[in-house]
This record gives C-alpha cells, structure tokens and sequence, in this order.
C-alpha cells in the first residue's frame, strides 16, 4: 500500500518531462527501512549519499529538509519503506549537465511488514546471465541507471526463484540483484569488495561492523563463483529486508541450516533494541 509522495516537498506524483532523472539517470536514490515512524540507519543511508552527491557533482539537499519530507510521508504508517530519490532536475538537451542545476527531490512511503525479525526465510537463488558493466566512478554509490538489475530481475522471474546473484564482466560474484553477499567460509565472513561495480549496501556495513564486535574474522575480497560451491553458509543483506540466508544455489549448491546469519540478528535486535 502506498502512503504518501512528496516532489519537493509538494504532495503529488508529477515531475517535469524534461527531468534529467527521467531522461538520462542523472540522479541517486536510496530505499530506507522505518518503524513506528523511525527511520532506520539514516545517518549511513545519508553517508551514502552525500558520496554520490559529491562524485556525481548533485547539490545535496540539507538533512533536515529530507529528514522532514521522510517524516510526512511516514505519518500514519508504522512499519514502512520510505524512497527518496534526487535527480539533477529539469535541463536542455545532451548530456552535458547544466551549469547551475535545479534538483528534483522525490520522497514517497510505503507500508511494509519486512524487517530483520522476520527474514529468516531461506531463499533459493540462481545465478544471472546479466553482467554488471566494469565502472569505478559509480561503483558503491546508488545511482539511478539500473538496467542491469532490471534484466537480472527479470531471470529470477522467469525461473520463478527468489534472487539472482550478478557477476562482473570479467567474471566476479559481486552482488544480488537488489542485495549484498556474504559466504561463510570456516566461521569466516566473505563478502566482495565493491570496487568497480555494484553498491556498498547500508546492511553491508552494519553487519561488517556487527561482526567486528563479535569477534567475527572477516575478508572484503574479490570471490569466484567456484567459492559458492565450497561456503559453509550464504546470505545476503539488503536495508530493508535485513539478513536473509541462502538455502541453494540453482545447479551449484544447498546449504545447510544457517548459524552464523541468526546470531548476527539476534545480536543486532539486541543493539535495536
């Protein structure tokens, strides 16, 4: 269900025909998890950010103007996801990008009953066909040209699975279609450094810094798809879902029941809470 939209602080859906966003991807967004009106990890949501407004050269709204729009849309609704999106706004044709540009700021909420209590569900996944393209400028930050993820998408659909896992051109696992990936290996943490593709996810970073006050080893590294095959345990992270353990790869492997992924979560319920 949807709760309410914002476009510059304006309730409404409409946005110029000549937006940037629109017509090149000249934007960033970020999909924030919320309860009872409280908007989770927003301070590394807006870390995240503030980097793609800086490499991408985007005025970068102030905190509390977006922390005020998240807060009306939010209104009324208990567990939800909140979507903002920042576009480079209305500008001339080509693709060079105006001088002093007019950023559009989309804030919209839905409501939502997802969050990291309940997703324990072990997912099947497969691995994708699609690539992800080779560019270190955008890499890790949440730019809005996703049509990779799309084609992605649009296998595990096909497949009727719950995910799909994404290799770089040059043949890297780096990422889910919509999350980041972990493998146990040994009571190690794996996870792939995300440094010409993919997105540095929000849950990325809170469960590597979960796991260091553990005590928990962990590796960023680079990891062939022949890693899946040997990994005591998978699961991916994403900001509104949380932990999800993996229970097979299509044609590759299964897994048994996950350990590492449920004391990852009670511990961070713990810090939650």
């Amino acid at each position: 269900m949807i709760g309410r939209r914002l476009v510059n602080g304006v309730e409404g859906t409409g946005i110029a025909a000549d937006d940037r966003g629109l017509a090149y991807g000249d934007g960033l967004f970020e999909t924030m998890a919320a309860e009872d009106g409280q908007l989770r990890h927003f301070d590394l949501h807006m870390a995240r950010l503030g980097d793609g407004c800086h490499r991408l050269g985007l005025p970068m709204p102030t905190i509390d103007t977006i922390l005020g729009d998240c807060r009306r849309v939010l209104d009324g609704l208990g567990t939800a996801t909140v979507k903002l999106i920042l576009t480079r706004g209305p500008g001339p044709r080509g693709y060079a990008p105006p001088a002093h540009p007019n950023v559009t700021r989309i804030v919209m909420s839905a409501s939502s009953h997802s969050h990291e209590a309940d997703t324990l569900r072990p997912v099947f996944v497969q691995v994708c066909q699609t690539r992800l393209a080779l560019s270190p400028q955008l890499a890790g930050i949440k730019h809005l040209n996703r049509l990779e993820q799309v084609l992605a998408a649009a296998e595990v659909t096909a497949a009727g699975l719950d995910e799909g896992l994404m290799l770089s051109v040059d043949g890297r696992l780096v990422c889910a279609t919509s999350a980041n990936l972990f493998l146990v290996q040994r009571d190690r943490l794996v996870t792939p450094t995300i440094r010409d593709c993919g997105v540095a996810g929000v849950m990325r970073r809170v469960v590597l810094q979960a796991a260091e006050r553990l005590g928990i080893p962990c590796e960023i590294r680079d990891v062939e798809i022949g890693e899946l095959g040997a990994a005591d345990e998978v699961f991916l992270t994403n900001a509104v879902r949380g932990i999800r353990p993996v229970v097979g790869v299509a044609g590759i492997a299964q897994y048994p029941v996950a350990a590492l992924a449920p004391r990852l979560l009670e511990h961070l319920a713990q810090v939650a809470g």
